[in-house]
Formats: C-alpha cells, sequence, structure tokens
C-alpha cells in the first residue's frame, strides 16, 4: 500500500479498499494542530475516491492518541479546533473504525468514540483524564461516553480520570472487539459497515438508569474530589447528556470546559503535571547510563521493608529479604504474602501475578544471599549506630559494584556512607509508607555518591512507578523539613489561642484529606518525641519551643494507638478532649499568652507561608533543586492538595492575588 501524505504526522494507504490514516507524532502521538489538519484531509481524502469503503484510524508506535499538545497550552488556538474534527468523523458518510493499538486518553478517547467502531488491542487503554489538570473534556466526551457505555460509568471514568485497560473497555462496551491483529479486525469491520446505516454515537440515546444508581455514583466520585470544581462539573455534564440533545450538550460541555481552562485549579494542576515531568532530572547525569538491577536485596521486612518488596517484584525484580532470625524471616514472608493477596482481592493485581512475584521471593536469615543482590535496601530501626553496623557488614558480603540504599528518615546518610569502604556506592531512597501504595521516592544525592549510582536509583525508583525527587542532604530532606515547619508554625497557634480542631477544620476546608493534629495521632506521637528528646542538647535556647506535645507524651497520649492523642477516641471516633484543652490553657497561663481568635483563611495563609518559607531555604541550601519539586514532595507524601499546586505555588498565587 503506497502511502499519501496529509501532514507532518498523519499518512495514509489504501489496503483492500480501506483507507488506512495513520498518526504518527512521538512521543505519544498528541493531538497537535498538524494532526487534526491531517485527519480531516484524509477524510476529504476517502470521500473523494469512489474505489474507499471506508476508514481506519489507528496510531503508530505504543500510543493510539495520548490526549492534547501541552506544547498548544497557553497559545492561541489553531484550526480546526478538535470538536470540528470529531464532528467531521461522526458525520462521515463512509464508516470510519478506530483501530486502537495502545493508550488513547483524552481527546485520543474522543476520537475513537466519534468513530464508528472501535477494534481494540490488546496492549490498549482508555481513559478521560482532563479532572486531573483541572478541566472536563472539551470535544464531547461527556456527552458521547454516557451514550455509549452508560451514565454510571461515565460517571466513574470521567469523574475520577481512570483509565481502563482494553478487556474492561469491552465488558463496558467502549469498543467493538477486542483482537490480537486490531488493524486487520478493523479493516473487517469497515467492510461490515460499508452499506449500511451507521451507527453515530453521538445519535444513541443514553441507557435509561435508576436516578438512585445515578447519584450514587456521582457521590462516589465527589466524595473523593475535597472541593476541586472539574469533579463535580464532569458529573454534572455527564447526567445532563440523558435530559438535552447532543448540540445542547456539546455546547455546554465546551463553555465549561473553556471556564476550568482558564481556573486557578487548572493552572494549579497544570503546574503540578509540569513539576512531574521535570521531577528526578539532573543535569549532571546527561549520558549517564544507569546500572543493570535484577536482584534486589531488602534487609528488615517489616512495614515499610515489606511496602517496598512488593513494589520490586511487581515492577518484575527478584527480592531477597533479610531478617535476623529464621522465625522473623517467616513472618516477613508471611507478611509480603498478605500484601500480595489483598492487591489480588481488590483487582489491582493477577493472581497469575501474584504467584509469580512469590517465585521471585526469598526471605531469610542468611544475610550471605545478598552476594546476588546488584542494588540493596535498608529498612531497619532509623538509629545512626544500627545502620552504620549494618552497612560495614554488608560491605563483607555484597559485590564491589553492588549499590547500597538506606531509607532513613531523618539520619545524615552522609555518616552512614563514610563507614563504608565504598561511600561512592551509598544513595538515599526514602520511601514513604505503605511503600506498595505511596507514589513519591525522594532519591538522596549523597556527598560521595557516583553520578551512575544516583542514575541507577532513580531508574530503579520510576521502574517501580514511583515519582522519584532528588534532594541533598539535610536532616528530614524535602518533607520531613517541610512538615516540621509546618508543625512548629500549627502548635505556634495553638498556643496563641487556635484550637486544634479549628486547624484541622481549616485545612481540610483548603483540601487536605485530613488535618495535621489528626495526622500525629494516627502516625503516633511517641515517634516526633524521641525526636525532639534527642535534639534537645542542641536546640537553641532563644527559638521559641512549644512544649504541649511533650505533655501529652508524658501523658501516655500516643494518638489513636493508645485511644487518645490531641483528640479522644474512646468512643471509636475523633472527639475533642476537654483534657487536651486543658493542658493548653495552662501551657499559655505559664508563658503569660493571651489567647486569640483565628480565622480559617488566617490558618491557611500562616501555614501556607511557612512551608514556602522552608522550601525558599531548601532551595538556598541547594538540597532542593526546583521549587516544584518541593511542590511534588508535599502533594505525594503529605496530602497537600494537587489542586492547589504545592505549597510554594499557592503561597506565591496567594501573594500576587493580594498585591
Amino acid at each position: 500500500m503506497s502511502a499519501t501524505r496529509f501532514s507532518e504526522s498523519v499518512t495514509g494507504g489504501i489496503r483492500n479498499g480501506v483507507l488506512v490514516v495513520t498518526i504518527d507524532n512521538p512521543p505519544v502521538n498528541a493531538i497537535s494542530a498538524h494532526v487534526r489538519q491531517g485527519l480531516v484531509k484524509a477524510l476529504d481524502h476517502a470521500a473523494a475516491l469512489a474505489m474507499v469503503v471506508g476508514v481506519v484510524i489507528t496510531g503508530a508506535g505504543r500510543t493510539f492518541v495520548g490526549g492534547a499538545d501541552i506544547k498548544e497550552f497557553g497559545k492561541l488556538p489553531v484550526e480546526p479546533a478538535l470538536p470540528e474534527v470529531i464532528e467531521r468523523i461522526e458525520s462521515n458518510s463512509k464508516p470510519v473504525v478506530a483501530a486502537i493499538n495502545g493508550a488513547a486518553l483524552g481527546g485520543g478517547c474522543e476520537i475513537a468514540l466519534a468513530c464508528h467502531g472501535r477494534i481494540s488491542g490488546d496492549k490498549a487503554s482508555f481513559g478521560m483524564p482532563e479532572v486531573k489538570l483541572g478541566i472536563v473534556p472539551g470535544a464531547g466526551g461527556t456527552q458521547r461516553l454516557p451514550r455509549l457505555i452508560g451514565t454510571i460509568a461515565a460517571i466513574d471514568l470521567i469523574g475520577s480520570g481512570r483509565a481502563v485497560k482494553a478487556t474492561e473497555a469491552l465488558s463496558l462496551g467502549l469498543v467493538d472487539g477486542l483482537a490480537k491483529d486490531h488493524l486487520d479486525a478493523a479493516l473487517s469491520l469497515v467492510h461490515d459497515l460499508a452499506g449500511e446505516p451507521l451507527r453515530r454515537t453521538g445519535m444513541l440515546e443514553v441507557p435509561a438508569v435508576e436516578p438512585v444508581a445515578v447519584e450514587a455514583a456521582a457521590r462516589k466520585v465527589l466524595s473523593k474530589a475535597r472541593g476541586q470544581a472539574a469533579p463535580a462539573e464532569a458529573v454534572r455534564l455527564v447526567k445532563a447528556a440523558a435530559k438535552v440533545d447532543l448540540k445542547q450538550g456539546l455546547a455546554d460541555e465546551r463553555a465549561t470546559f473553556l471556564r476550568l481552562r482558564d481556573s486557578e485549579e487548572a493552572a494549579a494542576l497544570r503546574h503540578v503535571f509540569f513539576a512531574e515531568r521535570q521531577a528526578g532530572k539532573v543535569d549532571k547525569l546527561e549520558g549517564i547510563a544507569p546500572r543493570k538491577i535484577e536482584t534486589v536485596g531488602i534487609v528488615g521486612t517489616g512495614l515499610m521493608g515489606a511496602g517496598i518488596a512488593v513494589a520490586a517484584l511487581t515492577a518484575g525484580y527478584r527480592v531477597v529479604g533479610i531478617e535476623q532470625t529464621e522465625a522473623a524471616a517467616a513472618n516477613g514472608h508471611a507478611r509480603i504474602a498478605g500484601i500480595l493477596d489483598k492487591s489480588v482481592q481488590s483487582g489491582r493485581l493477577a493472581a497469575t501475578l501474584r504467584d509469580e512475584c512469590l517465585a521471585q521471593l526469598v526471605v531469610t536469615a542468611n544475610a550471605g544471599e545478598l552476594a546476588a543482590a546488584d542494588l540493596v535496601i535498608e529498612a531497619v530501626f532509623d538509629d545512626l549506630t544500627v545502620k552504620t553496623e549494618l552497612f560495614q557488614r554488608l560491605d563483607r558480603i555484597v559485590r564491589p559494584d553492588a549499590i547500597l540504599a538506606t531509607n532513613t528518615s531523618y539520619l545524615n546518610p552522609d555518616e552512614i556512607a563514610a563507614a563504608t569502604a565504598h561511600p561512592e556506592r551509598v544513595v538515599g531512597l526514602h520511601f514513604f509508607s505503605p511503600a506498595n501504595i505511596m507514589r513519591l521516592v525522594e532519591v538522596v544525592d549523597c556527598k560521595a555518591t557516583a553520578p551512575d549510582v544516583l542514575a541507577t536509583a532513580l531508574a530503579f525508583a520510576r521502574k517501580l512507578g514511583k515519582l522519584p525527587v532528588v534532594c541533598g542532604v539535610t536532616e528530614g530532606f524535602i518533607g520531613n523539613r517541610i512538615f516540621s515547619a509546618y508543625r512548629r508554625e500549627a502548635e505556634f497557634m495553638v498556643e496563641d489561642g487556635a484550637a486544634p480542631h479549628e486547624i484541622d477544620a481549616a485545612l481540610e476546608a483548603y483540601g487536605f484529606p485530613m488535618g495535621i493534629f489528626t495526622v500525629y495521632d494516627m502516625a503516633g506521637l511517641e515517634i516526633a518525641w524521641a525526636r525532639r528528646k534527642r535534639q534537645a542538647t542542641t536546640r537553641d535556647a532563644k527559638a521559641r519551643y512549644v512544649e504541649i506535645a511533650d505533655r501529652l507524651c508524658e501523658a501516655g497520649r500516643f494518638g489513636r494507638k493508645t485511644g487518645r492523642g490531641w483528640y479522644d477516641y474512646s468512643s471509636g471516633e475523633r472527639a475533642v478532649d476537654p483534657e487536651v484543652t486543658a493542658l493548653i490553657e495552662a501551657a499559655r497561663a505559664a508563658k503569660n499568652i493571651v489567647s486569640r481568635d483565628f480565622t480559617s483563611d488566617e490558618i491557611v495563609a500562616r501555614l501556607l507561608q511557612a512551608m514556602a518559607d522552608e522550601g525558599a531555604a531548601l532551595l538556598a541550601e541547594g538540597i532542593a533543586a526546583r521549587s516544584s519539586d518541593i511542590d511534588l514532595v508535599m502533594i505525594n507524601g503529605y496530602g497537600f492538595p494537587a489542586h492547589k499546586g504545592g505549597p510554594v505555588f499557592a503561597a506565591e498565587t496567594h501573594k500576587e492575588a493580594t498585591s
């Protein structure tokens, strides 16, 4: 089949009477202006040739169409707009079938919906992730998807922004068939449709469904939205599809899309999107190849170590877990297997994959098994002596080219590295618990870390599906240092007159999943208490210090685990405790502090500024490479609402708005 070029990224060739149109716009076949122009020209070409019975649209490489071209964000629109292209596809007189070879996301999924038939390859996936950028689909997604798969499924997919694999897409009715040779099957479908009345998605009736079921689906999506506008608008538009005609629904959708696109929420989420593309990029690693990692050793298989093991196993690595005794090793193996079993029960992992993971797992008390490891991660008690002695033992066991990684949260990894025979092979990999779920990994570039060791740590984190953020050595790294500043400011406000529940309520209204004092009760107050006691001798005597948390710990109030912390949990629910109120009032009186009231806005503004100020210090010290890295750490590790863009972005936005 000879190729005709319709634009720089769209070509076509006639095969068995069908014009096969291929989008080739690497890396993700984004819907650039030349893609849109090429598709229109291809449709015109097919219409002009009597010998052509229909059209197949497919993508080159591993992606069908990956959505909008981010290079066009913020620029003047170039004709034709995507809604016009999609209308041309749907109204085409000859059948148009999508042969979906890979990911069909955002506008790519909308293109597929406009086609008269859809054949999926086994590697395909489908999704409309627009709500994750603070917008809604803008080219018919909210109106066509419910007509094809029903209101409830459409609310789920569009309102959550989640993607579905080919098998789920088939069961939903999103595609007409699943084939190993998706292109050949698409060609056959074109011939089946030729000469028959075409099934135009926009002309279908939305399947009837009980209103109570629709409202339940909507509540499920909105319960996770935490005040974001886009999910609520997406749900509204999907529900409207059953009540209005296509033209009216499309007009409402487009107006909503344009309004949200210019919102602060969308600006914040675009900031996060671009920040993730920058994360882990280190200038000095240009041209540095990572080492090959096949076997990962993990010393310590408690909650953290087991989570890291699961992340490594599901990414395809062989894992050797090490414990102090065979009994502890058996418990560690059971803990890892239990996490894998829960993943199977929840549907996140296939049973066959769990079995493959377990076949790749060894947990033993014989540290000599680590001789086969390419990378060893310690996940033992956060004590400098314990970790240093462990690394010195590992020096005598592992190969000279093996990498050693510490998972410490607060200790100085440079001191650990300095005690080893090869400090250049030591790097920090600070995972967040539960490590098999949490995306964030702080990759700590130690003073002696070799460039290829750092490159390997980054590549490893990415293969685990994590978001790696590089940082320098400082106590608490990026996240815990900012969290400490955030906690200090919250405690200052408590001492000055704000109740813990008022601070938590303000944070939750802002978009945090839970307030800071609720978080402390969940994590356990004794962890930070032990750290404060270690630092007591070096603390600046002139610096303000709030002793209320110490008094709580001295009273045995360690949080949820003891039934009492900043709150009382004796009823099973979180409740304000008069004893804590009295303790706070006594602490104020001891310092002659006159209590005052705080508004929610003031609480949030002060906490944002405290985080932003600490972020500025991290940048000035060279600990963080860019302010957007700080935002990512706080969003992905500490619950900062993504739709606010992170603490640095939010503080700068607030400053601009008030100046």
